[in-house]
């Protein structure tokens, strides 16, 4: 993982005051603080509480201050799941399903993942990073500092490497962090048609070379009836294992394959989607502490009906996460707010469940949950300021971004 943006003297002592936190450090509950306040120390959080507990040793070394007037304070949001380095769009698909063709019917005729594929080939880096920044950005000014870039459109050991390398360069361009995993197994290019188990032997033989290269961070399948079966699924996995490295998976998002039991089997990071898991397999998920990673926009844009089990998450103790799952195809959406409200709207989440889902769990899906997700000292300075009462408030308006302030490692950017 790799994160970008300007330097901070590690000894600026700041603080923001005048302001509502939601800090969400327990199990359960928003963590509120009314007339609060935030003290940070270079790029690290130093103390959190009530502004007329502060100790007067912190108010003498403060160098600079923010009177936040009133707003909100929360973590900065987390986008666990993301498709952001890809060339072209698919907006005459879009139109296709309206007039009543299948993401599968699509998918099957040489549309879907493949066509993204020539486009993201055809691209030159330059206009694969430009892209991209400019999608990081838009995810910026809703209060995001960290996100997942997964691979995918690229289906070549060349290919998939230049696109690992543009999402690397995201952060060394923009003040947000970039968790990379490489999603080689995400559909069957051209040149192997028809020689689905050869291209899976392609993938484990790219894995050392780019992990070599320190462009992978996690692993991930598209495990699906269009894409690959548990057990292609499970010989990506071992040669991850092989590696050291973590393990995610698109599970169950139009058939249950038996994803979510296989990955967690192998421990995995996160299932994502999981419209058709079982309950047999959240069992198993909760059994390995693995996420669920709902994605409402996905589920809204292919006007899916079978809805993820949110209710069975609740009572096997699954942590559920939220993201955007930017892609060109199925989700080109770049607004996690808007993603929270439909996560209650649609799948009848809790707005403090939908919050959590982009901030605490999002980042136990991407494992940085030990310094990012909550508002505690010892944790990283990211957090977001809100023109906003409550965090709720926020969910229920939608298509605005009330954003005044994101913090990233202690530097503050105005929106």
């Amino acid at each position: 993982m790799q994160s970008g943006g300007a330097m901070i003297d590690s000894t600026l002592c700041q603080l923001w005051r005048n302001t509502h936190v939601s800090c969400f450090t327990d199990a359960t509950g928003w963590g509120d603080i009314e007339n609060a306040g935030i003290v940070t120390v270079g790029g690290t959080i130093a103390w959190v509480g009530s502004l007329a507990a502060l100790p007067n040793d912190w108010i003498t070394k403060i160098t600079a201050e923010h009177d936040v007037g009133g707003g909100c304070i929360t973590p900065a949001l987390i986008d666990c799941h993301t498709h952001l380095v890809y060339g072209g769009n698919r907006a005459r698909e879009f139109e296709l399903r309206l007039q009543g063709a299948s993401y599968e019917e699509i998918a099957r005729a040489g549309g879907g993942i493949r066509s993204t594929v020539a486009a993201t080939r055809a691209a030159s880096d330059d206009e694969l990073l430009n892209g991209a920044l400019g999608r990081a950005r838009s995810l910026m000014r809703e209060g995001v500092t960290m996100i997942e870039i997964k691979s995918g459109y690229g289906l070549s050991l060349h290919d998939e490497a230049r696109c690992l390398r543009v999402a690397r360069r995201v952060a060394e361009q923009l003040p947000v962090a970039v968790s990379t995993t490489f999603l080689g197994a995400h559909a069957i290019p051209p040149e192997f048609d028809g020689r689905a188990d050869d291209y899976i032997d392609a993938v484990c033989q790219w894995l050392p070379t780019l992990h070599a290269e320190r462009l992978v961070d996690a692993v991930d399948v598209f495990c699906e009836r269009i894409g690959f079966s548990a057990a292609q699924t499970r010989r990506v996995f071992e040669a991850a294992r092989a590696l050291s490295l973590p393990v995610k998976l698109h599970a169950e998002q139009l058939s249950d394959q038996g994803g979510a039991e296989l990955a967690a089997s192998f421990g995995a990071l996160s299932c994502d989607h999981l419209e058709y898991v079982s309950e047999a397999g959240i069992v198993a998920m909760s059994r390995a502490k693995v996420v669920a990673t709902v994605l409402p926009g996905a589920f809204y844009f292919l006007r899916e009906r079978q809805l993820p089990p949110i209710e069975w998450f609740r009572k096997h103790g699954v942590a559920m996460a939220l993201a955007t799952d930017h892609n060109p195809g199925s989700s080109p959406t770049l607004s996690p707010l808007l993603m929270m409200n439909m996560a209650c709207t649609l799948f009848r989440m809790t707005p403090e469940e939908a919050w959590r889902g982009f901030t605490v769990n999002a980042a136990r899906a991407l494992g940085a949950s030990t310094e990012r997700g909550q508002l505690r000292q010892g944790m990283r300075a990211d957090f977001a300021v809100w023109n906003a009462d409550h965090p709720r408030d926020l969910i229920y308006q939608f298509g605005h971004s009330p954003l005044r302030q994101w913090v990233c490692g202690g530097s503050a950017f105005d929106d």
